[in-house]
């Protein structure tokens, strides 16, 4: 879904094979509208492959858009935010080929806004017997693929940030 609203966000790979950095720059430029040639650098987390992140600005569903033209890649790890505008709210998916997809609503501060009717079925769950109200809650919050990306985000610390401006 496109808005008429500007943004920003930021985009991270985690970790791909060299094979796929192109791919990954075809894809994501073809979102934004701009060629999209980020500094890649060796992600000593995983052995032969690559990370990189650059700052990105562009129309309000473009972190969206970006998470659904790379889920589904094996071998990729990815997150991407986008900030809140005046007329919607800010993003976060991250992915991981065990895990998936992750999306988030995020308020103006960053923070994860859970929307009711995923709290009430997640207490549902739990009171079922089915899961423990924690384990819920870890999955509204993105725990699972926090824990598996954590390693991959350390590696990556003080590694150069670039913006990129989408065409409008």
């Amino acid at each position: 879904m496109t808005h008429n609203s500007a943004t920003r966000g930021v985009f991270y790979v985690h970790s791909a094979p060299s094979a796929l950095c192109p791919h990954i720059e075809w894809a994501v430029g073809g979102v934004l509208g701009v060629a999209v040639s980020p500094d890649w650098t060796p992600q000593p987390a995983q052995a032969g492959t690559f990370r990189c992140e650059f700052s990105w600005s562009g129309q309000a569903g473009s972190a969206s858009s970006m998470a659904s033209a790379l889920r589904g890649w094996n071998h990729v790890r990815f997150e991407v935010t986008e900030e809140p505008t005046p007329s919607t709210e800010g993003a976060r998916y991250s992915y991981t080929p065990d895990l998936g997809i992750f999306h988030a609503v995020t308020g103006i501060h960053g923070d994860i806004m859970i929307p009711e009717d995923r709290l009430k079925a997640a207490a549902v769950r739990a009171a079922l017997g089915e899961t423990t109200l924690e384990n819920e809650i870890d999955k509204l919050l993105g725990k699972p693929w926090d824990d598996e990306l954590e390693t991959f985000r350390h590696a990556g610390e003080g590694a150069p940030v670039r913006w990129l401006h989408q065409v409008v």
